[in-house]
């Protein structure tokens, strides 16, 4: 029985014996106007977020692009700065700088694509990423150090200050997740 058939006190309604409220109707309505109350303060929220954000520091504050400091898993010391842009409507992201010594002059050797042999500096990393909700997701990231490419998703968080990039196989369950630091505004 739908919410509306419980409620219905119009005379089709009364007629079809539906014009008494039902009990268990009752106990919907708080929560359905909570449920209500939830979406729009959700919706506004989002809306004051992005807003805020805009009005605080700049667009930068949602937005992924610009200079990023990748952190080693390992070591917990930086590893690179990676520029994340956007080309064709898509986001994109390739290596700066390398903080690991003679990465200047390294390649990606271990690369299956057609990014085998392409400097390390320069070399693009993330892919054909599309704005999905509140991130980006659909295309794939490369780890320089094995060759293997991974699907990908990201998410800005903490005012615009990190960026969460989960690569993963298959299911987001089945990755990792990195967080990196914003170096300067896009």
């Amino acid at each position: 029985m739908s919410l509306r058939d419980r409620t219905d006190t119009s005379a089709s309604g009364r007629a079809a014996g539906r014009g008494r409220l039902d009990p268990g109707a009752h106990a919907l309505r708080p929560a359905a106007a909570l449920a209500a109350a939830v979406l729009l303060a959700g919706g506004m929220t989002w809306t004051a977020r992005s807003h805020a954000g805009a009005a605080v520091s700049g667009p930068a504050a949602t937005s992924p692009f610009g200079l990023w400091k990748t952190i080693d898993d390992h070591t917990g010391k930086p590893r690179a700065l990676v520029r994340i842009y956007r080309q064709d409507g898509e986001l994109f992201a390739r290596i700066e700088q390398s903080f690991t010594p003679g990465a200047e002059s390294r390649a990606c050797q271990v690369c299956r694509d057609e990014r085998h042999d392409q400097p390390m500096i320069g070399l693009v990393i993330i892919r054909h990423l599309k704005p999905d909700g509140d991130g980006w997701s659909g295309g794939d990231i490369l780890d320089p150090d094995s060759g293997t490419v991974y699907r990908c998703k990201l998410h800005v968080e903490s005012g615009g200050a990190r960026l969460v990039v989960r690569g993963y196989i298959g299911f987001s369950l089945l990755g990792r997740s990195q967080t990196w630091w914003r170096q300067n505004s896009p």
